[in-house]
């Protein structure tokens, strides 16, 4: 386990580990593992740890897009860390004591992977979602997650709580009934839609 010195981020030690079966290669491409990629982090419940956690969640999904072959869109590099950043600042702000992270990665072997984004704190209180109200100055952090998880739920134990976020990696255009559709993009809540531009039609 590589451990870090106090200060540095607010990050107190992480662990990252890839398992990975051993396949033949198909059609010049890596082979990915069926079983689950994770990567575990755990940090002091100091703010600096917000953007700590955001740039692991980064590190782990290019690592496992480099070197393992998992489908990631580019929709799913934006959520992650967003999801991530959330989440941590949640327990930042209303948890004391230390934080755990735990990024997994499940169906890489299939077409539509998924990240699991599990956020442990120490307090038993499971967090409140307010209603959404585009005028609210701050407070949005969960209503954002919500918006754009495939699911989302909260765990009670018996030290404190885990709030647990997830949601697809692949870009649902790239096989399946859904080939030649864009990458979706989940605008943020009370956000105005944006209109999408339309290229001429070529004579």
């Amino acid at each position: 386990m590589e451990s870090a010195a106090g200060g540095m981020g607010g990050q107190v030690n992480a662990a990252s580990t890839i398992r990975t079966a051993p396949g033949p290669r198909t059609g010049g491409r890596r082979p990915v593992s069926p079983e689950p990629m994770v990567s575990v982090a755990e940090f002091d419940g100091d703010f600096g740890c917000i953007a700590a956690a955001r740039h692991r969640a980064v590190r782990f999904l290019n690592r496992a897009q480099a070197e393992h072959g998992v489908a990631v869109c580019a929709r799913a590099l934006d959520l992650t860390p967003l999801v991530v950043s959330e989440m941590v600042t949640n327990a930042c702000k209303y948890a004391p004591g230390p934080i755990r992270m735990e990024l997994r990665i499940t169906g890489s072997g299939t077409e539509r992977p998924r990240i699991e984004i599990s956020v442990w704190d120490s307090t038993p209180v499971p967090p409140v979602v307010r209603a959404a109200e585009p005028r609210r100055v701050g407070q949005h952090g969960l209503e954002i997650v919500l918006a754009v998880a495939e699911s989302f739920e909260t765990r009670p134990e018996p030290s404190g709580k885990r709030i647990i976020a997830r949601f697809p990696l692949a870009d649902p255009g790239d096989a399946g009934p859904g080939a030649g559709r864009p990458c979706v993009r989940t605008r943020r809540p009370g956000s105005a839609p944006t209109a999408t531009r339309r290229r001429p039609a070529l004579p």
